[in-house]
């Protein structure tokens, strides 16, 4: 199985008695959004389910992709990583699976996935992380299969 996370792109700065879901990408952040989607869309395979968290700078930032998205209550900024796990099937789906979510959750995944000391790890906005599951000798292995930013497209 292959599982993709894509933090959202950069978000502006929450407002005094905002609710923290409606906050809306900066002109920087449509910019990453734009060039990481163009490049997922290159990338990824036919049948891949999107899934994302509804808030409002997680679903500006994968409408870039073009796909049909499933809004997850699950992957909301407040959602734990078993339920992150659940949702994505992991690793027992058969199909290539994007999440597109928040930190700190989308770090703690890729730390708990690849073994990582910390239970953490730093996921730049904008940025896609892309694991596969494989056995090798009755053995389930985490393997990264690219890290992409968008200042680096």
């Amino acid at each position: 199985m292959d599982l993709i996370f894509w933090r959202h792109a950069e978000a502006l700065d929450p407002i005094e008695g905002q609710e923290d879901l409606l906050r809306e990408l900066t002109p920087k952040g449509e910019k990453q959004a734009s060039k990481v989607g163009s490049w997922l869309d290159r990338q990824l395979p036919e049948g891949v389910r999107v899934m994302s968290s509804p808030a409002v700078r997680c679903e500006q930032t994968v409408k870039h992709l073009g796909r049909k998205v499933k809004y997850k209550s699950e992957l909301l900024p407040s959602g734990n990583l078993d339920d992150l796990l659940l949702t994505a099937g992991w690793p027992e789906s058969k199909m290539t699976v994007l999440i597109a979510g928040h930190q700190p959750v989308l770090g703690q995944a890729i730390a708990y996935l690849l073994g990582l000391p910390g239970g953490d790890c730093s996921v730049r906005k904008g940025s896609v992380w892309w694991l596969r599951s494989r056995v090798r000798e009755g053995v389930t292995q985490t393997v990264v299969v690219c890290v992409q930013t968008p200042e680096l497209l």
